[in-house]
């Protein structure tokens, strides 16, 4: 049962979540088995109802049936799952067609136990009554009789996978990954708090929780959030307190730890890459909320700056601390998506694989700059402009930034033998990283997470006598100095035929073969034909051979009917 029902729904649709084309499916061949089988329903004209009964079991597509009954209702019944987000009244019709697949479910399992079907299809009849079972528990929010049903389903397929050969029992297994996310969630709702973690966990896994348990997961953790959030009313920042009256602002707060520690604990950079999405979405919406509380608060807030000489209010301090969240979890992510991109480029320069885009030092340079940026928006957040260690932490992290942002734009330089350039910007790595190292002092702390300085000193230093025996053997080498003036004086291809050099935009994409579109040439105008003789000619008279009129009058009128002529 399980393997057929995979494997249509994996060819027909469901691989890309089209429950919609898996329906259709279903009821094809729904038709073409009643019309093989002679098991049709009346004619175009009366319908007749016909069950599957076990006197008729003499060929196993009977079962197929029924198999087919039940599975053209649970697609419907997803498909109108997605549609629900939008239209909540369809939560009902979805309701309904799980209530019809648990039917024929029912009746599968009851036909499958006639002597004429085998143990293991016994089994997953069971399995697959009480998957559908489940499923239709879980909607109701019944978590008690959704875990029943969801343990012996689960039971079934472990005895099944055990004993079966390995093919066999990935398909078992894969069945039973799907069903323990549900088990786990109907065992907190039921009171199991252990189950929590638990579903954190598989959270932190690269394609996340899917299908039914999606949206239930985020809704949980949200409400747990919201019960916690209750009992926070302050947070406290740089030596302020400040009261939290928002909600969504206490819920974000609340879970911020957790997303921290979410993220350090990823497994690899796409899960990490969409942790750091959710916060930062997060954020940006508690942010929104404050600036709607902010607004109304305009002409108060005013006043406030002026009474208390600059100070600025809990609301707009709160606004600062939110901003200063989300630009630092912007820099983590940047710096995060730079070290993964260092290792590519690493890994490139070792194995130098060709076909594919490779990365390149221009696009670190590129998220140095974001990073920098940021770094320019948390030195003009409001309520900040006085803290002096607040400023000098910012700018040694600037500084930090600044070196690595000039090292990769050496490495560019180098890629293109520009050996000067390169040195004198290896030169401000140098200088940066001093500046680093004598102003950290008492800051030591706050650039704990930061990229070590020591470690890019030392490739500098190892990076400039590589340069400079470059340099040397590029000056010393005649046939490399040559070929480069030759083939930067623009010409194109077909006006140095006498030139051999070695060009390598030869093999490019953008090829300098001839000049396009081709330049103005001067061509003789068409020439222009006057005939001045035309007036100095005499021509002869022609009155002898011109035809005369024909006389007008009574005589000739008679002379013409009777046709004579003069």
């Amino acid at each position: 049962v399980l393997q057929i029902v995979k494997e249509s729904q994996q060819q027909h649709g469901l691989r890309h979540g089209d429950f919609q084309r898996y329906r259709g499916y279903c009821s094809r061949r729904l038709r073409r088995l009643r019309k093989t089988l002679n098991f049709k329903m009346g004619n175009r004209h009366k319908f007749t109802g016909k069950k599957v009964t076990e006197e008729i079991l003499s060929d196993n597509r009977y079962l197929l049936l029924i198999l087919m009954d039940a599975e053209r209702a649970w697609s419907y019944a997803m498909q109108l799952k997605q549609e629900a987000n939008t239209e909540p009244r369809k939560r009902f019709h979805l309701l309904s067609r799980l209530r019809k697949a648990v039917k024929h479910a029912e009746e599968l399992e009851r036909l499958c136990e006639s002597n004429r079907v085998d143990a293991k299809t016994k089994l997953e009849a069971q399995a697959y009554m009480a998957y559908l079972t489940g499923m239709l528990r879980f909607e109701h929010q019944e978590w008690k009789a959704a875990m029943e049903a969801f343990n012996k389903c689960k039971t079934i397929y472990e005895k099944l996978a055990n004993a079966f050969t390995e093919e066999q029992a990935v398909l078992y297994n894969q069945r039973v990954e799907e069903i323990s996310p549900n088990i786990r969630y109907c065992a907190y709702n039921i009171g199991d708090q252990s189950a929590m973690n638990e579903l954190m966990q598989m959270r932190l896994r690269s394609g996340g929780t899917e299908g039914l348990l999606a949206e239930k997961l985020e809704a949980l953790i949200t409400q747990t959030r919201a019960k916690q959030a209750a009992t926070m009313s302050e947070v406290e920042w740089r030596g302020r307190t400040v009261p939290v009256k928002i909600d969504k602002v206490r819920i974000f707060l609340l879970g911020l730890a957790d997303n921290e520690a979410a993220i350090a604990q990823a497994e690899n950079e796409e899960t990490k890459e969409r942790l750091f999405e959710s916060l930062l979405s997060e954020c940006r919406d508690a942010i929104q909320a404050v600036r709607e509380e902010l607004k109304p608060d305009q002409k108060q807030r005013e006043h406030s700056l002026e009474n208390d000489s600059g100070k600025v209010s809990n609301i707009q301090y709160l606004h600062s601390y939110l901003t200063y969240i989300k630009l630092s979890t912007a820099i983590k992510r940047n710096e995060s998506m730079a070290k993964s991109l260092q290792k590519a480029l690493l890994q490139q320069q070792r194995s130098d694989e060709d076909g594919k885009r490779t990365p390149r030092p221009q696009d670190l340079i590129r998220l140095y700059d974001i990073i920098l940026q940021n770094l320019v928006e948390l030195t003009q957040l409001p309520g900040l402009e006085e803290d002096k260690t607040f400023q000098k932490e910012v700018g040694l992290k600037t500084l930090v930034y600044k070196a690595y942002r000039c090292f990769f734009i050496a490495q560019s330089y180098v890629l293109v033998k520009k050996w000067s350039e390169a040195l004198v910007l290896y030169e401000r790595v140098l200088k940066y990283a001093r500046e680093v190292q004598s102003g950290a002092g008492a800051h030591r702390n706050s650039l704990k997470e930061l990229p070590d300085v020591q470690d890019l000193i030392t490739q500098v230093n190892a990076e400039k006598y590589s340069l400079q025996a470059a340099a040397i053997l590029d000056a010393n080498d005649p046939h490399e100095s040559e070929s480069p003036s030759q083939v930067k004086d623009g010409k194109p291809l077909s006006e140095r035929f006498e030139t051999f050099c070695l060009d390598p935009s030869l093999v490019s994409k953008q090829v300098n073969l001839v000049h396009f579109p081709p330049g103005f040439q001067p061509i003789p105008c068409k020439p222009l034909f006057f005939d001045l003789a035309l007036n100095h000619v005499a021509f002869p008279p022609l009155e002898d051979k011109v035809e005369q009129k024909a006389k007008s009058g009574l005589t000739g009128y008679i002379k013409g009917i009777f046709g004579f002529k003069s």
